[in-house]
């Protein structure tokens, strides 16, 4: 069965990007070290996001390929199509389910509270892979909005890169 993996940046105080869904806090910054992204993305063939960090996501890439070798699937209640991904209304639990059980590689969570919260309430999430960064943005998109959950995850591993400390955790 496929595994259910999150693998994002967050503030130190749990934010994924600003209020107007802004990343250049962590894009535009002097970080330095290493990264486990070309590990983590080699074992992934699809993406599940919202609508607002397929849009953020499109602005960063300015026009470069979006994910051209893994399926894209964007939960919208507005957009009817896009071009280079599956728009899909609905329960995204229910839609996660039901991908795991088709062959494949591992699944992406990409993006915060809205599609993360029902999983992590369905406990569908196997893995995290939450990179910290040394920023307090005080407010905007939170990747852990309140929810009916209370889960205990064990802690895989922790790991230095740079300015980051990626924090790994398995349910």
């Amino acid at each position: 069965m496929r595994k259910v993996l999150f693998y994002g940046a967050i503030s130190l105080d749990g934010y994924l990007a600003d209020k107007q869904d802004n990343l250049d806090w962590l894009l535009n910054s002097d970080l330095q070290g290493k990264s486990t992204y070309e590990d983590f993305i080699s074992h992934v063939d699809t993406l599940v996001m919202g609508h607002n960090t397929y849009q953020e996501t499109k602005k960063i890439l300015d026009g470069e390929p979006f994910y051209p070798e893994q399926k894209i699937f964007v939960f919208s209640h507005s957009q009817a199509s896009l071009d280079d991904a599956t728009v899909v209304k609905g329960d995204v639990a229910k839609f996660i389910n039901q991908q795991k059980e088709l062959a494949g590689q591992d699944l992406w969570i990409v993006g915060g509270g809205p599609i993360v919260q029902p999983l992590i309430e369905a406990d569908l999430i196997d893995e995290w892979q939450i990179q910290i960064a040394p920023f307090l943005l005080g407010n905007g998109k939170r990747l852990f909005e309140p929810g009916d959950y209370f889960k205990k995850l064990k802690l895989v591993n922790t790991t230095n890169l740079g300015e980051l400390t990626e924090l790994h955790f398995k349910k």
